[in-house]
């Protein structure tokens, strides 16, 4: 079941890999933010002097858009995409045929960034809602899906 040779499993491998790169390399975007501008830490300790802030300043703590953009951006990954991850593993497991595997995991990888896109270029939240809306129901749909499956094998104890 858990194997590459099994094309679902293989799908969910492709598009859980691209979930946790997202969630991995926004982070990793926030700090690049945040050494460009030299600010929008986000505790007391990260404007002491040290290596990689020998001249600290006041106000390095205080909100930065540039830096707080992509730290909400981070925020909204682990909000959605671990809820994928586990529901994606679950679904494998009820053997959903492969063409709707790849329509709900690739469709939320797909939404996924998307979002990431309108909220990067600041588009109206109506934009950023379509795209959080598509992946959302994606993982509801995915988790109704599996709660139907395992039901209908009359195997509860």
């Amino acid at each position: 079941m858990f194997e590459l040779g099994n094309p679902v499993f293989t799908t969910y491998a492709i598009a859980a890999s691209l979930g946790v790169l997202k969630i991995m390399g926004q982070g990793w975007m926030t700090v690049v933010r945040m050494m460009k501008v030299q600010g929008g830490y986000a505790s007391p300790e990260d404007a002491k002097a040290g290596r990689y802030n020998p001249n600290p300043r006041p106000g390095q703590t205080d909100i930065d858009d540039y830096v707080d953009r992509s730290r909400r951006m981070h925020r909204n990954d682990l909000e959605n995409i671990p809820a994928f991850l586990a529901i994606g593993l679950l679904f494998v497991l009820v053997s959903p045929p492969l063409w709707l595997a790849q329509l709900l995991m690739y469709g939320f990888v797909l939404a996924r960034a998307l979002h990431a896109w309108a909220y990067a270029t600041a588009q109206s939240h109506e934009t950023r809602s379509i795209f959080y809306t598509v992946g959302s129901i994606t993982v509801i749909y995915m988790a109704v899906h599996v709660l139907i499956a395992t039901l209908m094998t009359g195997t509860l104890a």
